[in-house]
């Protein structure tokens, strides 16, 4: 909801509006590409008015009459590319989203650049999105993609580490789960084990509440934007575990579809990577070995077998395949054998019944037919998907 109403130039969509979408260009780096992408896909941009999606540190040609969205970390180099963006007159209008707070100075720096390149119009929205974090599920987030291992749990136990990258590790940790809350709307109760890393994060996170709070004009958790958030007393608890207390868990192989997909395939951001070979005939000495095509497939919400099978345990998954591909064929013989009789001269009264009959079938099976279609992408996604899995399990 919070990245529509940003593509929607920060005003809610309106639900029915029969109008065109506004076209534009959304701008990202690779930040903004990981939180975009397992939430929207293209369709869905497009359905918003996005023509156009491209990364900020690509070659870009000027669109002089097209509003840019841009959604962006307020990197150091971020920021310099968007103002060489404004000095090249790139787009009509510039709609600046960053991901998380972007820091006085270099708001004053795109402000300067603006000014020299005498478009201080054209920009027209500043905004702090607070969105530094990935949705990966309904229930599930993660607090980053790129540079991850600068937050992995062996850069935070390395024993040459400093104080200050420790710092820096913790201030990223927490700045991602102030945005979490801020989108979220709501102060949690944060709880912690003594003396570990988690307790520097909540002491950090606690004080960074505090402080947004202190200020009530500026408040992110009061306003327009989250409707009676403020007075809701449904509190929700933040529980922070250092790795240290359960680190057996990592080393276990679950057999689950989901954690084998995880823990074999090349699975990132709800995304699986194949490599299948194509053809399986064996060739004879001394020939090419076959060429391997490289697959990715999106396992997401609105995979309704994903869904319901991704925490069953892997020999179940087969069957479950086995029994949609059955219930498949069957829907598709009935098809050919309706399409076999339609082609029956009218010439025996029985035929002619059956015809009648037929049609009222057939018209129900040609509306039934994108959904048929949709289930045989999804059972081919998941047999290939399967067998690879299987092909790691031998």
């Amino acid at each position: 909801v919070a990245l529509k109403r940003m593509l929607n130039f920060n005003v809610p969509p309106v639900k029915n509006s029969t109008g065109e979408p506004v076209w534009k260009v959304l701008i990202y780096d690779r930040f903004g590409q990981d939180i975009i992408s397992p939430l929207l896909s293209v369709k869905e941009l497009r359905d918003m008015g996005i023509t156009l999606h491209l990364l900020l540190h690509s070659d870009r040609d000027a669109i002089p009459d097209v509003p840019a969205v841009y959604f962006v970390m307020p990197t150091e180099e971020n920021i310099d590319r968007m103002c060489q963006d404004l000095r090249n007159q790139l787009y009509e209008s510039y709609y600046l989203n960053f991901i998380s707070a972007i820091s006085r100075s270099k708001l004053e720096d795109i402000a300067n650049a603006a000014i020299g390149a005498n478009a201080v119009t054209q920009v027209a929205k500043v905004f702090d999105q607070y969105l530094n974090f990935i949705t990966l599920e309904d229930d599930m987030f993660i607090l980053c993609n790129q540079n991850k291992e600068l937050v992995s749990y062996r850069a935070i136990n390395r024993p040459d580490i400093t104080d200050t990258e420790m710092e820096t590790i913790m201030d990223t940790i927490v700045d991602s789960l102030f945005c979490f809350f801020v989108t979220l709307g709501a102060i949690p109760i944060i709880r912690c084990s003594r003396g570990t890393a988690a307790e520097m994060v909540a002491v950090k996170l606690d004080k960074k509440l505090r402080e947004n709070l202190r200020d009530a004009r500026n408040s992110l958790f009061t306003g327009d934007t989250l409707g009676a958030g403020q007075f809701s007393f449904q509190r929700p608890l933040l529980v922070l575990v250092d790795r240290n207390i359960d680190l057996a868990t990592p080393l276990h192989h679950t057999w689950t579809y989901q954690a084998l997909v995880h823990d074999v395939l090349d699975f990132h951001l709800n995304r699986v990577n194949l490599e299948e070979s194509t053809g399986t005939e064996t060739s004879p000495a001394g020939a090419r070995p076959k060429k391997k095509t490289k697959k990715s497939y999106d396992l997401t919400a609105s995979d309704k077998f994903w869904q319901k099978h991704k925490g069953s345990p892997f020999p179940e998954v087969a069957e479950s395949v086995q029994q949609e591909l059955e219930s498949y064929r069957a829907q598709e013989d009935e098809v050919k054998r309706l399409k076999s009789i339609m082609g029956i001269e009218g010439e025996d009264e029985g035929a002619i019944s059956m015809l009648s009959d037929n049609t009222a079938k057939l018209t129900s099976a040609v509306s039934s037919l994108p959904e048929l279609l949709e289930k045989k992408r999804l059972i081919d996604l998941h047999t290939n998907v399967a067998t690879a899995v299987l092909e790691h399990i031998k």
